[in-house]
């Protein structure tokens, strides 16, 4: 690595002022008019539906199926990070990988979407005549399948691989253009690169969107329960007051790194979480629960590929599977900066098993006992849970199934906590890792940390201001995003297994083929 990329590592200020710049523009503009505003994103939303959705079923498929055989194959042995020894202990490692997808929106959406789907099947499984209980399977398969094996191996399996090699092995800048190393060489890092710093600032645009709007949706949610369990006025300035409360708690985890607040609060949260799905198994409908979740896995993987490459429905494709695929890869190339972080000494195989198969294992069973809930209580009284969520979303969802179990407001408020400090895990995280992407190091300025939490919770507090509908247009607008993100993270597909390979080479785990010949030719010859 030469002088000029060691001086690379600093503050990336032309990154920094455009993406920044960007963002202020999104809000000046949704301010002056959000209606022009919001028919602009969604004219963008239409055109990256119509014509990058079937590349990223492509892409996303490819994807985890790429990291799955590079886990299961000889590479599956190589150490990544030069550690030979993992930093962090299992639970911990797992804690905050735990925190990065799920955090980002699963606690919002598993109670409402395994009930819309369950209301309405979806079209590749719809079928004439169809009883409530037949609709079960199908509808939680969809929510798994959402947010399961494809989903999760977007953030952190074959994207991980690249990054962790050029940045570790390799010693370059820890930054979304580290990505492209193997293809574009050391020229990638250098002053006036274009297509680095592109890509630097689209990584940051991208995850900057996928993070402000669960934030918004967390003031949304927050400030309907605190009505529902205390009376307490669902206004602007309570949904305010909440987001400047996760701010805090965000910032303070982000300032003081990922050693202790950001791997403390991923631990706090899982413990929370494993405790309440823990209570909604004991007070809910414990047999429901697992008869649906194993019987809706085993559904999501006999269906998989059909699942996967299904292009029946635009419209539904659009509103759902695109959409989900979409948010998770605009926060691809920072949850793969995150993870590449904390997996230090870990392999290729523990890699992909956590990341891409015990993680979406964990979050379908928080699907299936939240959701899973929902549903059997909606079967028995249709319109219990259904009629919050039509007539107040799902927000309201939550709150309609905590009022079906005993001890409901107790589980109702441990679910207001651990939403809370849900998104405040993915605010710390991902402010981390956008600072991390400014100075291209994995130990960024504690200032620059705290400024992009804070800047987060402002655009979400200034935007739900404007109203609710201002978050919708930010929620289409990531999907936007997520269209140079993802040519971003195509070429990583190709690249992993290269690398893998020369990692393990280094590592003596496989012969140069040089080598190999040789060896074979003194066995014959002896």
């Amino acid at each position: 690595m030469t002088d000029e990329t060691n001086r690379r590592t600093g503050l990336d200020w032309v990154t920094f002022i455009i993406s920044g710049g960007f963002l202020i523009l999104f809000l000046v503009m949704s301010l002056v008019n959000d209606t022009l505003m919001g028919e602009w994103i969604t004219s963008a939303f239409d055109f990256s539906v119509t014509f990058f959705g079937a590349f990223w079923q492509l892409l996303l498929l490819a994807t985890f199926v790429v990291g799955v055989a590079l886990a299961l194959s000889k590479y599956g042995k190589v150490k990544l990070g030069k550690l030979d020894t993992p930093e962090y202990g299992l639970f911990r490692w797992v804690s905050m990988i735990l925190c990065t997808l799920l955090a980002a929106g699963g606690v919002f959406w598993a109670a409402g979407e395994p009930l819309y789907h369950y209301l309405t099947t979806p079209p590749l499984f719809a079928e004439e005549g169809m009883s409530p209980a037949e609709s079960v399977v199908p509808g939680l398969a969809q929510s798994f399948f959402h947010w399961g094996f494809t989903a999760w191996a977007s953030l952190g399996t074959v994207t991980t691989i690249v990054l962790m090699y050029a940045h570790y092995h390799k010693g370059y800048p820890l930054k979304p253009r580290t990505m492209l190393y193997p293809m574009f060489g050391e020229k990638i890092f250098r002053k006036g690169s274009i297509v680095g710093s592109v890509a630097d600032i689209v990584s940051i645009i991208a995850v900057a969107a996928g993070t402000i709007g669960p934030i918004g949706f967390l003031g949304l949610q927050v400030g309907y329960a605190l009505q529902y369990l205390f009376d307490i006025p669902d206004t602007i300035f309570t949904q305010s007051i909440v987001i400047i409360f996760l701010v805090v708690v965000a910032s303070i985890s982000a300032a003081t790194g990922v050693d202790k607040g950001i791997q403390l609060l991923s631990r706090i949260n899982v413990g929370l979480a494993l405790i309440l799905m823990l209570g909604m198994l004991i007070l809910g409908p414990t047999l429901f629960i697992i008869d649906s979740f194993i019987g809706a896995e085993a559904y999501q993987i006999q269906n998989f590929v059909r699942m996967s490459l299904y292009r029946g429905d635009d419209g539904w494709l659009g509103y759902w599977t695109i959409f989900f695929w979409g948010w998770f890869i605009g926060f691809g190339p920072a949850m793969a900066m995150f993870i590449s972080r904390i997996s230090r000494g870990r392999s290729i195989r523990e890699l992909i098993l956590a990341v891409a198969i015990l993680a979406p294992i964990v979050s379908n069973f928080w699907f299936a006992a939240v959701g899973g809930t929902g549903l059997f209580y909606e079967m028995e009284n249709p319109g219990a849970i259904s009629d919050a969520l039509n007539n107040s979303g799902m927000p309201a969802a939550v709150m309609a199934i905590m009022e079906q179990v005993p001890f409901g407001t107790v589980m109702a408020s441990g679910f207001l906590v651990v939403t809370v400090v849900f998104v405040a895990t993915t605010a710390d995280s991902m402010s981390y890792s956008v600072a991390v992407t400014l100075t291209g190091h994995a130990h960024p300025p504690r200032l620059l940390r705290v400024f992009w939490a804070l800047l987060f919770g402002a655009i979400a507090s200034t935007l739900l201001g404007i109203g609710e509908s201002s978050i919708q247009t930010l929620q289409n607008f990531i999907v936007v995003t997520a269209v140079p993100v993802s040519i971003l993270m195509l070429p990583p597909v190709w690249l992993a297994p290269k690398v893998a390979r020369e990692m393990a080479v280094d590592q003596g785990i496989v012969l140069e083929e040089k080598q190999q010949q040789t060896q074979e030719l003194e066995k014959k010859t002896s």
